[in-house]
């Protein structure tokens, strides 16, 4: 299974955060930090903010944290928030139809391939994509050690 742009920028988000800590991060920092386009990643903050998964506060010494510590945010729930299809084949639609559905096994065949898959997932979260590489992982994106420089708190989020 090939994951979208959208579910690739969520996990970098995520990761970024994870690393700051309860500091809380600008879409233009992470967008700075990664060299991807901060319109996008707007979009993609939306959805986590919809998710549950960050917290965001508007307007001057705003910013976007966490909603939960990293051993609460589930890979496989990201994806499953982010994806928004995840048929495997054209066939899964409900709009498609095929001359050999019902006795054709590929269906069945890709939905077990499709949960193994979400299964691998859902047994990682957020600390531990962050946690081997922790130290090297926030030099590249030019934080301080992985650790919070400085703790802008978040007073009122919005969901």
């Amino acid at each position: 299974m090939r994951l979208t742009l959208h579910s690739d920028y969520a996990l970098r988000v995520l990761m970024y955060l994870g690393l700051r800590g309860q500091e809380l991060a600008s879409i233009q920092d992470i967008a700075t930090a990664y060299g991807i386009s901060g319109n996008h990643l707007t979009k993609v903050v939306q959805r986590l903010a919809r998710g549950g998964f960050v917290e965001t506060l508007r307007g001057r010494g705003g910013g976007l944290r966490l909603a939960r510590p990293p051993e609460q945010i589930g890979v496989g729930a990201v994806i499953r928030c982010t994806e928004e299809d995840m048929a495997l084949v054209t066939c899964f639609g409900a709009h498609h139809a095929c001359a050999i559905a019902g006795p054709c096994r590929l269906p069945a065949l890709l939905d077990e391939a499709l949960a193994a898959f979400l299964a691998v997932l859902d047994r990682a979260t957020l600390a531990d994509l962050i946690a081997p590489g922790r130290a090297e992982i926030a030099r590249r994106l030019g934080l301080p050690d992985g650790a919070t420089a400085s703790a802008r708190r978040l007073s009122t989020p919005r969901k």
